[in-house]
């Protein structure tokens, strides 16, 4: 429904959009162009200036079926979605072990120091950016357009993590199967894949009271228990990794982790293909549910013999530690790896907030419960850690592990010493399907956001979003063909390429290197003080200066003396402390890790070189801020005309487009 367009006000800002230009109009997410309710109004030659006051003299209407950019249905939707992204794996294995290996409780102080000097700034800023800017991780960029690199290496990195991350849920998925067998599979030595080596019960406290070389147990002197495996580690290298010489001993398919892989990514695309309409439902689910599996294992754990040493053992403080770097360096790359920071899915997601949304508030309520939950897991962890090491007659530290190790080792384990172990495993697997699901599907979900992003209305097809999600789903998988490959006798290389991507792609460095850039590019290029006048226009007022000053001084210097210490410490990827990477396997992954640092400096001198004039008259023409069509709509009114007659239209044709107001 057309309303009246400004009179003479009209005729000012089109003359002054018709002469020199400040900035330029873009298509938002989706390619469309709409004003305050959706309609666009434009004049070809300013004629609109001498026709009847109210009118304007030429109507563009939308093109039908152009689609309106999504929003959430309700902003729980988008609270659930960023628990579901933020929350993981991580916050499950990693948090408990370093927390622990780092002094015990004294970890939280370095922990929740760098979280509020580095991991909240960040998390705010790229959620505030993406509603700000209502585009996903590249177009973002457009705020400062010769820093648009930013965007691609996000887009880079956060490929990379939806190509090796969901292998981890293949392999969930496995055990999870594998868990409706009334003996588990991993619990005994009687299965083919089992060597002459594989011992069920160790019975170290009986070597312990004897002499070491003499002492036998069954068929088996000491020294033999001794150098034994158990079913567990045997069932996970030999049966679900079927571990190979090397990196470079590629062979057929492993067809039962294949199908596996191949059904969690039709889970992922089912989540995905109709955009967040369908994803804010899917994730109340994935969000809380793990939620319930680790208050239920909680209330297990605790009663279990040895359960309260384990848990003394995880919170005991040793202040002694508060003095060694590592341990600081580790709480950092903690807090960039559970925030989610650097990948572009948190940009995604509050670009489909309503652009009055208080995501200051959002921040920081997302960020007590990501790290809220990393503590509440290390709860549940090392209760069940204690107990198994209790039944074992050997110290925790023996039993505390991190990664894959505690999910496919140390917890599997544990399960077989329980009652029911069929029901604690299915239980247990199930939650770490879903714990990583949600975190799988946004991320994709922030990939295809950029992509199609990038495609103006003028691309629009139906299906659009469904081919796009199809596509990626099919590249990734195409890629992990290569983490699920054989060699002869039934040997598999996959864990090391899994590794390869673990350790450089998206790696410490990588996620560093990208939120150093963000703070910089938007407190010193585009203006901190700007970006707090961005956001209280927004939200309705001004987040506290701590923000601005973290952006512009605490936070890079946090990133980079982080990302130092990661290159300079720097040693050559191995696995299991045994088998080191070939030379050209190291060349692999600093390959992929420099796909998205050299993004950032190779557009820029791309950008520069490209452009005309002296280095300022380029550098001011590089960094003027391309607006979206709905800046306009919530422009304050004082300042309105001010800032519409920064604003262009860059169409082909050079068209003056002038939008509604109802201010």
């Amino acid at each position: 429904m057309e309303k009246p367009a400004f009179e003479t006000d009209c005729c000012a800002v089109n003359v002054v959009l018709g002469e020199e230009k400040k900035g330029h109009l873009i298509p938002n997410g989706n390619g469309h162009q709409a004003g305050v309710n959706g309609s666009l109004i434009g004049g070809t030659d300013g004629a609109g200036c001498g026709a009847t006051p109210g009118t304007m003299s030429s109507v563009e209407k939308p093109v039908p079926g152009y689609p309106e950019r999504e929003q959430w249905t309700r902003q729980m939707d988008f609270i659930m979605s960023c628990v579901g992204f933020a929350v993981g794996l991580g916050n499950v294995w990693r948090f408990p072990y370093l927390c622990y290996k780092n002094g015990g409780g004294v970890f939280l102080i370095p922990y929740l120091i760098i979280g509020v000097v580095g991991g909240i700034p960040i998390f705010f800023l790229e959620i505030a950016l993406g509603q700000f800017m209502k585009a996903g991780s590249i177009n973002v960029w457009n705020i400062a357009p010769l820093f648009k690199g930013l965007g691609y290496a996000s887009m880079v990195i956060v490929f990379f993590c939806n190509t090796y991350y969901i292998m981890v849920l293949a392999w969930a998925f496995y055990y999870f199967i594998k868990s409706f067998n009334a003996t588990l599979p991993w619990s005994t030595c009687d299965n083919p894949w089992n060597t002459p080596s594989c011992i069920e019960i160790f019975h170290h406290e009986d070597c312990l009271n004897g002499t070491i070389g003499n002492t036998t147990y069954g068929n088996m002197t000491c020294e033999e228990l001794a150098d034994g495996r158990s079913p567990i580690i045997e069932f996970w290298e030999n049966k679900v990794l079927n571990i190979s010489q090397g990196l470079d001993y590629p062979g057929s398919i492993n067809w039962e982790l294949l199908l596996c892989l191949a059904a969690v990514w039709v889970m992922v695309y089912f989540c995905v293909w109709k955009g967040v309409k369908s994803t804010g439902k899917i994730v109340y689910f994935t969000a809380t549910f793990p939620y319930v599996v680790l208050i239920i294992l909680l209330v297990r754990g605790v009663t279990l013999p040895g359960a309260y040493d384990g848990i003394m053992f995880y919170i005991k403080p040793d202040w002694s530690k508060l003095g060694e770097a590592q341990v600081w360096i580790d709480a950092g790359t903690q807090i960039f790896f559970s925030y989610a920071i650097g990948l572009g899915a948190l940009t995604a997601l509050g670009s489909y907030n309503r652009f009055n949304n208080d995501c200051y508030k959002d921040a920081f309520m997302l960020a007590l419960i990501n790290s809220g939950t990393s503590f509440f897991a290390g709860f549940v962890v090392f209760a069940i850690l204690g107990f198994m090491a209790n039944e074992q007659g050997v110290d925790i530290s023996q039993v505390a592990e991190t990664g894959p190790g505690l999910a496919f080792i140390a917890y599997p384990k544990a399960v077989t010493l329980m009652p029911m172990p069929p029901v604690w495993a299915a239980l247990f697997f199930f939650m770490l399907l879903v714990l990583g699901l949600d975190s799988q599907f946004v991320g994709v979900e922030g990939f295809v956001t950029g992509i199609l992003d990038l495609f103006p209305g003028k691309y629009y097809m139906r299906y659009k979003r469904e081919i796009s999600v199809a596509i990626c789903c099919l590249m990734c998988f195409i890629i992990d063909l290569s983490m699920v490959t054989q060699v002869s006798h039934y040997r598999l290389t996959g864990m090391y390429v899994f590794q390869l991507f673990d350790y450089y792609s998206a790696s410490g460095m990588t996620l560093l290197w990208q939120a150093f850039w963000e703070c910089i590019v938007v407190s010193w290029v585009y203006g901190a003080d700007r970006f707090m006048d961005d956001i209280a226009r927004m939200i309705g007022y001004r987040p506290f200066p701590w923000m601005k000053w973290c952006w512009s001084f605490i936070t890079p210097c946090v990133c980079m003396g982080i990302f130092l210490f990661h290159l300079f410490n720097y040693k050559p990827l191995t696995y299991n402390n045994t088998y080191v990477y070939p030379w050209w396997g190291e060349v692999i992954g600093w390959c992929m890790a420099l796909m998205s640092m050299l993004c950032i400096p190779v557009s820029v001198l791309y950008k520069l070189c490209r452009a005309t004039g002296t280095f300022k008259e380029r550098w001011e023409k590089l960094t003027k801020p391309q607006w979206g069509p709905h800046h306009l709509e919530y422009m304050a009114p004082d300042t309105d005309i001010k800032s519409l007659a920064s604003l262009s239209a860059s169409t082909e044709d050079n068209k003056v487009i002038i939008f509604e107001s109802g201010m």
